[in-house]
């Protein structure tokens, strides 16, 4: 049988809190946070019931960067990345466990007018460079040229 291994992990939901920026004594930056992913559960007589589930994320280097400058406490977010398992040894000698999605890639969900309008008080969270839709405003840009298509016919589909 060929070796069929692979961790990957894709969720989509919405911050529990401010991420916090930190930095390792090597000087590398980590931030960790938590994500409310909303579940459908069905109850005794059928019906359909949503809960949340809270899961433990952490992203390294200049995704934690990103994600702190960018994100916020109830700021829709879609990751993607791994789900790691670790262990360690507590001060009273108890050994602790923790699984956790360690993130490759986040992107936005929301438009920056709907992040803008859900954080009231602070400046929206895009980036300058990010705009999805182009203006053309003023008359010195002109929107993009497109050829007429006359005849139907040369059509491939």
């Amino acid at each position: 049988m060929a070796n069929f291994n692979f961790n990957k992990v894709i969720l989509g939901g919405r911050l529990v809190g401010d991420p916090e920026l930190r930095q390792t004594p090597n000087g590398i930056p980590v931030t960790s946070f938590s994500v409310a992913v909303n579940r459908r559960t069905s109850s005794s007589n059928t019906e359909q019931q949503q809960t949340a589930d809270f899961i433990n994320c952490v992203a390294w280097r200049s995704t934690a960067e990103f994600i702190s400058r960018y994100f916020k406490k109830g700021s829709s977010i879609c990751i993607v990345g791994s789900l790691q398992s670790r262990s360690w040894t507590d001060q009273q000698g108890q050994k602790r466990y923790a699984t956790e999605v360690v993130i490759d890639e986040a992107n936005f969900v929301d438009s920056k007018s709907d992040s803008a309008a859900s954080r009231t008080g602070s400046a929206p969270y895009a980036p300058e460079s990010y705009n999805p839709v182009p203006s053309y405003a003023s008359s010195a840009e002109s929107a993009p040229k497109f050829e007429e298509i006359s005849n139907d016919d040369d059509l491939p589909f």
